[in-house]
């Protein structure tokens, strides 16, 4: 049985809406919003029927407390009130009212709106629930997508051992670093031409999405031959110069993937992990020698990640660096190689690498 509660100052009021509701509802009659928030503590109710003009605290400040926590905002209110100006109602439907009841009401009218409302709600949460779990059977598809493809690349260059489980693992306390000291955060959270991406710092599943379209930054290497992947020594100038093209291949095949199956936010962002990850904030980087702000934020934190994880792993023309000798050369390229300020939010969170 659904709970509601009925919030009003008048006596008859409250028991002519117990009366109408209470056969087919389980109803609480509350003479204040003091009364309903103490309540709330214990019962979470599936509608609250509100006055709007009440002593102490009226019906829009007790909405506005509703509204502004978690715990609540999600409970639907329908307002009840005498007023029935315009202003009234604009500022209620503002604030997130569901709907208004006039006063003096009717116990047939008042049944059926109750009624009608928690049928169109329940169709509604319904239908929210067949919705989450398509976008996480997508999301599985998504990511097991990724996985191999992640890992097509993996297995075609030896020289690299595990580096995109640790660069996404970089990344993803990066980016949380960046988030929680403010360093591009309204960026991160409007990536693609406005979109809210990561609406505040606690939406771990939008950022998850962004964490995830990293793994495809060395996509582009499949085009690149196994005789210049694998060489076991340094590579020539113009070996170099076709290892180079890894980049811009990466976002012709992402590309590709977009045209077939739509342009999907999380293909959006592994474009740009993939096309401007070996770019630098002086502009001596490639493929297109962008500079500074230019060059897209996910290219810019992926070079860190990436730079990294090259430097503190073996490679046939060197031998793995320590983790200090790593951060050494990174605080060294602030401002030529990397962008400075997010070095400085890596430099405060460089512990948390070692520790990946």
């Amino acid at each position: 049985m659904k709970t509601i509660f009925i919030v009003d100052d008048n006596d008859v009021n409250l028991s002519t809406a117990a009366k109408a509701l209470s056969k087919q509802y389980r109803t609480f009659t509350l003479p204040s919003a003091s009364d309903m928030f103490e309540l709330l503590n214990n019962i979470a109710p599936d509608l609250i029927l509100l006055d709007i003009a009440m002593p102490g605290m009226n019906g829009f400040e007790a909405m506005q407390l509703l509204k502004g926590d978690a715990r609540y905002s999600d409970i639907p209110v329908m307002f009840l009130t005498s007023r029935n100006d315009a202003a009234t109602e604009a500022r209620g439907f503002e604030m997130g009212a569901v709907d208004f009841i006039s006063k003096p009401f009717s116990e047939p009218v008042l049944l059926n709106r109750v009624r009608t409302h928690l049928e169109i709600e329940g169709l509604i949460r319904e239908r929210t629930a067949m919705l989450q779990q398509r976008t996480v059977k997508l999301q599985r598809l998504q990511n097991s997508m990724v996985s191999v493809l992640a890992n097509m690349v993996e297995n075609r260059d030896k020289q690299t051992g595990r580096h995109i489980e640790r660069t996404t693992k970089y990344i993803k306390i990066l980016l949380t670093a960046m988030i929680e000291r403010g360093v591009y955060s309204d960026e991160i959270r409007h990536w693609n031409s406005g979109e809210v991406v990561i609406a505040d710092e606690a939406d771990h599943s939008n950022l998850e999405i962004v964490i995830s379209s990293s793994r495809l930054h060395d996509i582009g290497k499949i085009a690149v031959t196994d005789l210049i992947l694998n060489k076991p020594g340094s590579l020539t100038a113009d070996e170099y110069a076709l290892m180079k093209t890894h980049a811009s291949e990466g976002e012709k095949i992402i590309d590709s993937i977009i045209s077939e199956s739509g342009d999907e936010a999380f293909l959006r962002y592994a474009k740009l992990f993939a096309g401007f990850h070996h770019e630098k904030w002086d502009g001596t980087g490639y493929p297109r020698g962008l500079k500074g702000a230019d060059i897209p934020l996910q290219g810019r934190i992926m070079a860190i990640a990436d730079v990294y994880d090259a430097l503190i792993s073996d490679r046939p023309y060197k031998r793995a660096f320590t983790h200090e000798k790593a951060i050494e050369i990174i605080k060294e390229s602030r401002g030529s190689h990397f962008d400075p300020e997010i070095v400085d939010v890596f430099l405060a969170i460089s512990d948390s690498f070692k520790e990946a």
